[in-house]
Formats: structure tokens, C-alpha cells, sequence
């Protein structure tokens, strides 16, 4: 369960805002979205492999 501690006189709309945040790091909507339908090992390979090259390509043109 997600907690957000309130000071006092805090801004509803920070608080909600940390709430936001918080609950995007768990994953979870994430998660679902993927459990929505079946995707083969291969095909997540494929995808990870893309993502990758694509990651390794930004870091050499910073270089």
C-alpha cells in the first residue's frame, strides 16, 4: 500500500502529485498492460535486443 505523509498545511494537489509518482515506480499499470495478452519469449528478446542497440546508439553520440 502506497502512503503519502501530509505536512501540515500541505497542498492537496503536491500530495496527489506524489501519490502520482509513487504508484508510477511500482509498475503496476505497467505490469497489467503486459498481462493483457500473451507475448512469446522471442518476441520480448527481440524487443529488449531494440532496446538496447537503440540505448547503446544515444551513448556514443553524447560521446
Amino acid at each position: 500500500m502506497i502512503v503519502v505523509p501530509l505536512k501540515e498545511g500541505e497542498n492537496i494537489e503536491r500530495a496527489l502529485k506524489k501519490f502520482k509518482r509513487k504508484f508510477e515506480k511500482t509498475g503496476v499499470v505497467k505490469e497489467l498492460r503486459e498481462r493483457q495478452a500473451f507475448t512469446k519469449p522471442s518476441i520480448k528478446k527481440r524487443e529488449q535486443k531494440k532496446k538496447a542497440i537503440y540505448v547503446q546508439q544515444i551513448q556514443q553520440n553524447e560521446e
